[in-house]
């Protein structure tokens, strides 16, 4: 396995790496640049050759070190850990959205639903931290300020919403909102859209 390469295995390898502290992220299934990086620390650290790559002694060695992955590993909700709850968001229906690790968990009494990344506004148009109700749910809103598409809005603070972000989907972190929480998966949000109600707890912290 080498850079450019795709697939279940070397999601594997990145699950590996992650159970003994190599790999900072959760799986992805693609070797690049961050999986390289982590070989690279992996071979350093047994004295094997410090390629990137993984031939057949890293992985042996690295199978070695490690157990199975479980599903729940290899397949997480979302690319980055999910933090640990904001005590504010233990109780009631709740969006605790953790700005540190950049993810979304809608919880009910505690219990995480479910969970997506989220990217968040720039220096000059940051998103507002605190305790907050979503008060107006808007499935096909379009922002009349900056004429762009915000579907599945979920308004929590003025012009401030939860929504689907086409460009988040497509770019990934290289962008920001205008103040918003931008969710990539467009079938996760579409669900939140569904279940979260008018009043619902939203809790935005690092």
């Amino acid at each position: 396995m080498r850079t450019g390469s795709e697939s279940d295995r070397v999601r594997e390898l990145q699950a590996r790496l992650r159970q003994i502290g190599h790999f900072g992220r959760n799986p992805t299934g693609y070797y690049g640049s961050v999986t390289a990086d982590a070989v690279r620390s992996f071979q350093a650290k047994r004295s094997l050759p410090v390629t990137g790559s993984t031939d057949e002694v890293t992985w042996k060695r690295l199978l070695a070190m490690t157990r199975v992955p479980k599903a729940a590993e290899l397949r997480p909700p979302t690319e980055r850990p999910l933090a640990a709850p904001d005590e504010r968001c233990l109780k009631g229906r709740v969006l605790c959205i953790s700005k540190n690790s950049r993810t979304l968990a809608w919880m009910i009494d505690g219990k995480v639903v479910s969970a997506m990344d989220v990217r968040f506004g720039s220096e000059y148009t940051p998103t507002r931290e605190g305790v907050f109700e979503v008060f107006w749910k808007s499935r096909d809103h379009v922002s009349t300020l900056y004429d762009t598409p915000m579907p599945y809005a979920l308004f929590f603070s003025g012009g401030q919403a939860v929504h689907y972000s086409a460009d988040f989907a497509a770019n990934g972190y290289g962008g920001a909102s205008h103040g918003c929480v931008n969710v990539r998966d467009r079938k996760k949000v579409a669900a939140l859209f569904d279940q979260v109600r008018n009043g619902d707890k939203v809790v935005v912290y690092w």
